[in-house]
């Protein structure tokens, strides 16, 4: 039997354990309409974005293209010199580039002004166009617009988002690599339509073929990229790279530019804070 004073010490321990285990013990979480903001989290700028897709590895194609990731890579660059917030991604699958489409269109504002970039292969079928992932494998026309991405409900998810302008340059101009798996034959892409205010740079005209020339970049590439450090308006690049790469090519290569732009958008040469972005470090499973 214990002692008066022992019990006494017992109950007091006991007392002390207790309130501190309260003390101790998590508060139970809070909901999901509770959860708080960190106050110092910068808002990104949505006014300029733009998603680069450079897929230049195609396993199941004949001939890869090794100018695409360099075009990426310095597009890119130049981009967010011009003050885009840029998601870059190359070698990617379907799935990735759907992600990826979704990432840009759930950033987007009315505000906004988001430029696309696609170099790779695209293929016509049923008078639309689709750009071809590096995991596709095709061997019918069925094939292209199950495993392709649909450039014309690109365009129209872009416009369907709210962005005010919405700019395209699409390097996928070339000949069929899977032609031999195919009973008809179509090169190029079929012409591309475009909902309001939009403007579109393409390598070349409907069912027009670009063969890959040799240096670090593409003539396309090349001389946007000249444009872009000395004009300034966007109509006045494209078009001013439509001229410059048909003189290069002495009439071998005529990009099209495509315009139902109701304003006019400047770049602009100087940098407004917005941080660099890269897609592959916010969605995972694309490369």
């Amino acid at each position: 039997m214990r002692s008066p004073k022992l019990a006494s010490v017992a109950v007091l321990l006991s007392l002390l354990s207790a309130a501190s285990d309260g003390a101790m013990r998590p508060q139970a979480p809070r909901s999901m309409s509770e959860s708080i903001q960190p106050n110092d989290a910068a808002p990104l700028d949505t006014s300029r974005l733009a998603l680069v897709i450079g897929n230049s590895a195609y396993p199941d194609a004949d001939f890869p293209l090794p100018q695409i990731t360099s075009d990426a890579e310095a597009l890119t660059n130049s981009l967010r010199e011009d003050g885009f917030l840029v998601d870059a991604i190359e070698n990617t699958t379907r799935l990735g580039m759907t992600r990826a489409i979704d990432h840009l269109k759930n950033r987007l504002r009315s505000n906004s002004t988001v430029l696309v970039y696609f170099g790779g292969y695209g293929i016509q079928s049923d008078g639309q166009n689709y750009l071809i992932p590096i995991d596709a494998t095709i061997w019918s026309e069925e094939d292209v617009r199950r495993q392709g991405v649909s450039l014309d409900r690109l365009l129209l998810q872009l416009r369907d988002s709210g962005a005010r302008v919405r700019l395209a340059v699409i390097e996928a101009s070339r000949r069929n690599p899977y032609e031999r798996r195919f009973r008809t034959y179509s090169h190029g892409l079929a012409p591309i339509r475009l909902p309001v205010n939009a403007l579109v740079l393409s390598s070349a005209g409907p069912s027009e073929v670009v063969e890959d020339s040799e240096g670090l970049h593409s003539q396309l590439i090349s001389a946007l990229l000249v444009q872009m450090e000395t004009s300034r308006e966007i109509e006045e690049v494209f078009s001013n790279t439509r001229n410059a790469v048909v003189a290069a090519t002495r009439g071998q290569q005529i990009p099209v530019v495509l315009s139902t732009l109701t304003e006019s958008f400047h770049l602009s040469r100087a940098q407004i804070g917005a941080p660099a972005y890269s897609v592959g470090s916010a969605i995972s499973g694309h490369r």
